[in-house]
Formats: structure tokens, C-alpha cells, sequence
């Protein structure tokens, strides 16, 4: 595709790339002045924030997660107990009475159980969906807070970035189930438009990914814990920090360094659950736990004492050049092509190294760049992007249908189909950014358009949806493709598999 300097054009471009897809009339809206749009975006306070008071911090929904496993527990073992108690007392119940009910002349008759009446209790219990606990809950209202920034965004530039640092530093779900929501919002939120330094420090010092990379369990083996009881150091989050959070791989650092920080980070852990109900699942550095005196990595002595000592370190290689590079390699990646300009790559870095890691400084770079708006759309949306872009672009997919699961529960369904699971990352590194991974999932997306397409087709034009969601954008063999369509229904799965809204 190439590109245009029609205003229209670079709006659309503009929400594709910057954004989350446009919404009904928002191509129109930024036309006059895109890149201040986008500017705009950035420098709105709070913008990056989730406002819902009915959100529990990551620590407090792992303790209500826990207790209410510890509940369940507890309410199992005295069933099981009583159920022991009530066989000890009648050992011979095979010659017990047939229980007896009162019947309508109060004589006492035997109960014989009516097996076409259970059959039919236990059809319509399978048909009614069981209540989400408290589990569930806590995982399902966070993902709802999650899909509401991204709906309600303007253009979506601060979410993007937000979902970009989230997957870099990321923890999985399937690790943390009840922190996962929390851990986004506390630790990376607050410092999407902040410095890179203040963001590594919070993701580091942050339960989710204490227990994750398991840096909570270990113990410095020269530290008293690990003298008295000689349990070891675990390497796992040390070497993540180096080779995915900062430096990135062969960057300079060795095995020795990795064990050296390791050792640095022992003591940072998470309150135990079970003995800590006000602040159990909190971050806190336990002293028994740190291997004490001085650490050397990567050539410098740390001599700092005590949970100062891992964030010198933090501090350090949040600011080392092979970090700028390593994050301006990814964020070029990201926002333009599998292979990015290497004359964008070199600027990010530079403008990284030169205001100490300003992340905002590093967006306004991205918009600014002119490799941003003449790059042809090849770059791919990973399946969270276009399923994202289909509900903004048409408000009636947020409309409740009795009967029907709840929009959470189908959203964290096509996510999962289409092997982006919400905040589940098969491996540290995140979700890959690459076209890859994602090209044998398209059959998959087509299956999910054709859905959407019945479930919109009385209330959505396909030519409406077309220029709302690709305006200029769009090829002359989509326009006739959705214009010869057999029916509105094809019609608009047709647009919704566009090639060009399939990229960014």
C-alpha cells in the first residue's frame, strides 16, 4: 500500500498505527492535525490510568483468592469429617428405612425417587451458567477494566503503548491469576509516560513478578536463612532482568554476573498469605533472606546495603546503552515492521540515552519520525489489536444479549481462540512482535468475523463499517469485494478480513 499525504489518509494511518482502529467519525475528527492529535493523546493527565474504585490492589486479590480457596478447603474437610462421623454411627445403612416425607393426608409415605424429575433438574441446572466465585470475579472485573481503557480511548496511543510495556515487562496468568490486572495497572500505568528507570524499579519490586520469576523464594546462601536451613539462590529473575528487561541478550554480561545479581536480589520477596492477613501478598524485603556484603556485575562494586543495593543495580541497568538499544530495537519493531529502519532504531536510542529514559520523550520521537507515516502496512496486529479494532469500530458489539455469555467472558474467549490469551504470555519474553507467529491464525479470525458479522448484520452498513474503519485506506479490490458480497452478512466479514485492517 502506498502512502499519501491526504489528511484523511494520515488519520486513518494515524489510528492504525499509533491506535487501537478507528471509531465511528474518528478519522474525520483528527484529519486537520493527526500528529497533534496524537501529541494531545500523550500529554493528557492521568491519561494512562484506571479510574474504578472497585478494583482491589494485586495484593489484596491474591489474599481474597487465597482465603477463599482456604474456605472452600476448610468446608470440604468438615463435610468429609461429618460424613465419616454419620458412617461410624450406621454401619449397616443398606438395611436402613427407605426415607419418608408428610403426604397431603400427613400419613407417612416412603420417598421413591422420580428419575425423569432429576433428569429434568439437571438439564435445567446445565443450562443455567453457574456464577462466576470469587475467583472468577476478581479476574473478570480487571479484564473489563482492561477492555473498557481500550474501547473508550480516543486513539489509543497511550494504550498501546501501555499493552507494549506491559508485554515487555510481563507476568502470566497463569502464574498469577488474581495479580496479572493489578500488576498492569500498578506497575506499569503509572509510568507508560514516566522514565523506564521508575518502571523497571516498580515491575521488579512488584509481588506478581517476585512470584513469577520466583525471586521470592530465594535465599541468599551466606544470608542466615540460607545458612540455617540451606536452601539456594534461584537464578531465574536475574537473568530475565538482564536479557529481557534490559540489556537484552549478548550484550556483554556473564554467568558470574547473572549469579552476582541474583544474589543482590535475595531478600526480595512476598509476605506469606497465611500468616499475614492484612499485608499478606505484599512486597517486602526480608533481611534474613539477602546475601550480605558487596556484589560486582558487569565490572562495578556495589557495596549499597540491603534492598538499596538491587535498585543501584535497577538504576544502573535501566540507563546502560545496551538498554536504550535493546528498547528502541523493540518499540521500532513494534509500531512499524518486523525489520524496522535502522535510522529509527538509532534515534529512539539516542533520544533514550539523552533524556535518561523519558518514555514520553521516546513516544513523541515515534510520532515525529517520519518513518512512521511513509512505511508502507506491513506490520501484522497481533489478535488483541484486531479484536479490539472490530469493537470500536462497531459500538453495538458492546450490547449485553440475554442468554449469551457476558462480553468479558466472549472477549477473553476470541482472545484465547486466537492465541493471544489476556495477560498469559507463553513464555517471559512475552508475546511474540513478530508477523509469524500470528499468519496461521487467520483462519481462525475469519471464523470469529463471520460470527460478529450475524450478530451485527441488522444494525451495521458493510459500506459504513468500511469507511469508518479504513476510510482511505481502502483498496479497490476490498471496496468491490464488500460491494459484490451475496449478502450483508458476507458483506461485512469480508471488510472485517481486509487485508489492510488486518495491519498497522
Amino acid at each position: 500500500m502506498s502512502t499519501s499525504t491526504d489528511p484523511k489518509f494520515q488519520a486513518a494511518l494515524a489510528l492504525h498505527r499509533f491506535g487501537l482502529g478507528p471509531k465511528p467519525g474518528s478519522i474525520a475528527a483528527i484529519a486537520s492535525d493527526p500528529r497533534g492529535a496524537l501529541l494531545a493523546e500523550l500529554d493528557r493527565p492521568g491519561v494512562a490510568l484506571v479510574s474504578d474504585g472497585s478494583l482491589m490492589t494485586a495484593a489484596k486479590s491474591s489474599m481474597t483468592a487465597f482465603m477463599f480457596r482456604q474456605e472452600r478447603m476448610a468446608e470440604r474437610i468438615a463435610k468429609e469429617a461429618k460424613q465419616a462421623e454419620q458412617a461410624a454411627m450406621t454401619p449397616n445403612m443398606a438395611n436402613a428405612p427407605a426415607p419418608v416425607q408428610a403426604a397431603s393426608n400427613d400419613k407417612l409415605v416412603p420417598v421413591k425417587p422420580d428419575p425423569k424429575a432429576a433428569s429434568t433438574a439437571d438439564t435445567k441446572v446445565d443450562k443455567q451458567p453457574p456464577e462466576p466465585n470469587v475467583q472468577q470475579r476478581i479476574f473478570r472485573n480487571e479484564a473489563r477494566a482492561h477492555f473498557i481503557s481500550a474501547n473508550r480511548a480516543d486513539i489509543g496511543f497511550v494504550e498501546r503503548l501501555v499493552w507494549f510495556w506491559s508485554n515487555h515487562l510481563c507476568v502470566s496468568a497463569d502464574v498469577v491469576p488474581y495479580m496479572a490486572g493489578g500488576y498492569e495497572r500498578e506497575a506499569i500505568r503509572p509510568h507508560v509516560l514516566g522514565r523506564f528507570a521508575d518502571m523497571l524499579d516498580a515491575s521488579a519490586s512488584h509481588p506478581a513478578m517476585l512470584i513469577y520469576l520466583d525471586n521470592f523464594r530465594s535465599i541468599g546462601p551466606k544470608s542466615i536463612a540460607g545458612l540455617i536451613g540451606k536452601v539456594g539462590l534461584n537464578e531465574n529473575f536475574a537473568r530475565e532482568v538482564l536479557e529481557l528487561h534490559t540489556l537484552g541478550v549478548r550484550s556483554g554480561y556473564t554467568q558470574d554476573d547473572i549469579i552476582a545479581f541474583a544474589k543482590v536480589l535475595t531478600g526480595w520477596t512476598v509476605l506469606p498469605a497465611a500468616t499475614n492477613p492484612e499485608h499478606g501478598s505484599e512486597f517486602v524485603f526480608n533481611p534474613r533472606l539477602h546475601e550480605p556484603g558487596p556484589q560486582t556485575i558487569m565490572g562495578k562494586v556495589y557495596n549499597e546495603v540491603g534492598v538499596n543495593q538491587g535498585r543501584a543495580v535497577l538504576a544502573d541497568l535501566a540507563r546502560h546503552s545496551a538498554t536504550a538499544t535493546h528498547l528502541a530495537h523493540k518499540l521500532a519493531r513494534h509500531f512499524v515492521a518486523d525489520e524496522p529502519p535502522p535510522a529509527l532504531t538509532e534515534r529512539l536510542t539516542q533520544r533514550f540515552r539523552d533524556t535518561d529514559g523519558d518514555l514520553k520523550e521516546l513516544a513523541k520521537t515515534l510520532v515525529a519520525s517520519p518513518e512512521l507515516w511513509d512505511a508502507p502496512m506491513t506490520k501484522m496486529k497481533r489478535p488483541n489489536e484486531w479484536l479490539t479494532a472490530m469493537r470500536r469500530a462497531m459500538p453495538d458489539l458492546g450490547r449485553e444479549i440475554p442468554g449469551r455469555p457476558s462480553n468479558v467472558v466472549q472477549g477473553l474467549q476470541a482472545r484465547a481462540r486466537l492465541g493471544e490469551p489476556l495477560w498469559r504470555p507463553p513464555q517471559p519474553e512475552g508475546f511474540q512482535d513478530v508477523q509469524g507467529p500470528w499468519v496461521d491464525g487467520l483462519a481462525q479470525r475469519l471464523d470469529i468475523a463471520e460470527i460478529v458479522a450475524t450478530r451485527v448484520e441488522a444494525s451495521v452498513d458493510p459500506k459504513d463499517l468500511l469507511e469508518t474503519t479504513l476510510g482511505p485506506l481502502a483498496l479497490p479490490d476490498t471496496r468491490r469485494a464488500v460491494a459484490r458480497a451475496d449478502s450483508r452478512q458476507q458483506a461485512i466479514a469480508l471488510a472485517l478480513m481486509a487485508p489492510e485492517f488486518h495491519r498497522r
